[in-house]
């Protein structure tokens, strides 16, 4: 099992560091620019060409059934699940089949406000509340696979 991180613009890197190093876990943390990262020696660093989707191309071609990712990124979230990897977004909500299409449907109508000048902002800025529930949910997701792998 790995967490592979979006990394750029990622609010919750200590967060995910703290719950990986708890387990033991190894994070791939992946973005197209250098960024301050916490220490752990659990961590890859992978930097990714310029360009769109090379980063989220790069997690969908490495990510299977065992692992996690880490996104803000809808489209990213789809691709994980359809690759049967687990999804946290960065406010601590699971992303799974059930509710990956009304997201995704949320995100075109948002776009098309933006484009359209209706309005619509883009992510509005963490929480605390935002951060426990990320920890709170990155940790169910870690048990539930280590349970299931004990199982098998």
């Amino acid at each position: 099992m790995k967490i592979f991180v979006d990394a750029d613009a990622c609010p919750v890197k200590e967060e995910v560091v703290r719950v990986a190093e708890r387990h033991d876990l190894a994070m791939v943390f992946v973005s197209n620019q250098l960024g301050r990262l916490p220490r752990s020696h659990l961590i890859e660093r992978v930097l990714v060409s310029d360009g769109a989707d090379v980063a989220d191309d790069w997690i969908v071609e490495r990510i299977g059934a065992n692992d996690i990712c880490v996104t803000q990124d809808i489209q990213l979230a789809k691709r994980c699940l359809d690759a049967g990897a687990h999804v946290i977004g960065t406010t601590g909500k699971p992303f799974d089949e059930a509710n990956i299409g009304m997201a995704l449907a949320m995100r075109e109508f948002r776009q098309h406000l933006r484009e359209t000048s209706q309005g619509g902002s883009y992510n509005a800025p963490l929480r605390r509340e935002d951060r426990s529930r990320f920890l709170q949910a990155l940790e169910n997701v870690v048990q539930g696979i280590l349970r299931y792998n004990r199982q098998e």
